[in-house]
């Protein structure tokens, strides 16, 4: 599984082509010509044969080792799907320096205006269930009295829900 994005620059990245059922037909790295404005956003999930596939890729024409070339195998076979992150998703793309500067500032407003940090992978593992309280627990003290360990303990406690979950 990769995730597409629809992005106004689209010739920077790869690029995934749908057809009129929303199924991918094609995917393309950094495309001079885009046949979609759906950039590939380089979060995948791979079955188990992905290093066996990996050893098959070979330079591609711009000289590099391409992930594109893997998804693409992926899509041949019939076995590559793609999911599309629309409203209330937000990718960001940190390829140059001032698209690393817009993202810093996304984040930091985002967290600003909510008082809550983004993207925390140990909040995200309990809430799905993947680590237990005691853990996020663990968690928290690892990190101490610092913002990070303070929201860990916060939502380990309770005090914090930022999703529906049932206790």
């Amino acid at each position: 599984t990769v995730f597409g994005y629809h992005v106004d620059d689209p010739e920077r990245f790869g690029v995934v082509e749908f057809d009129g059922e929303g199924r991918a037909v094609s995917i393309e790295e950094k495309p001079e010509r885009p046949k979609s404005s759906y950039a590939v956003t380089g979060l995948y999930f791979y079955p188990g044969d992905v290093a066996a596939k990996a050893h098959e890729v070979r330079p591609s024409a711009r000289g590099e080792l391409e992930i594109t070339t893997l998804n693409q195998m992926y899509l041949e076979e019939g076995t590559l799907s793609v999911v599309t992150l629309g409203r209330g998703y937000a990718w960001l793309d940190t390829g140059t320096m001032e698209s690393l500067h817009e993202a810093a500032e996304f984040v930091r407003a985002v967290e600003h205006s909510q008082d809550l940090p983004v993207s925390v992978p140990e909040e995200i593992a309990w809430e799905n269930g993947w680590i237990t309280t005691a853990e996020l627990e663990e968690a928290a003290k690892a990190y101490g009295k610092s913002v990070y360990g303070q929201h860990l303990k916060k939502v380990a406690a309770g005090e914090i829900v930022n999703s529906p979950r049932e206790y």
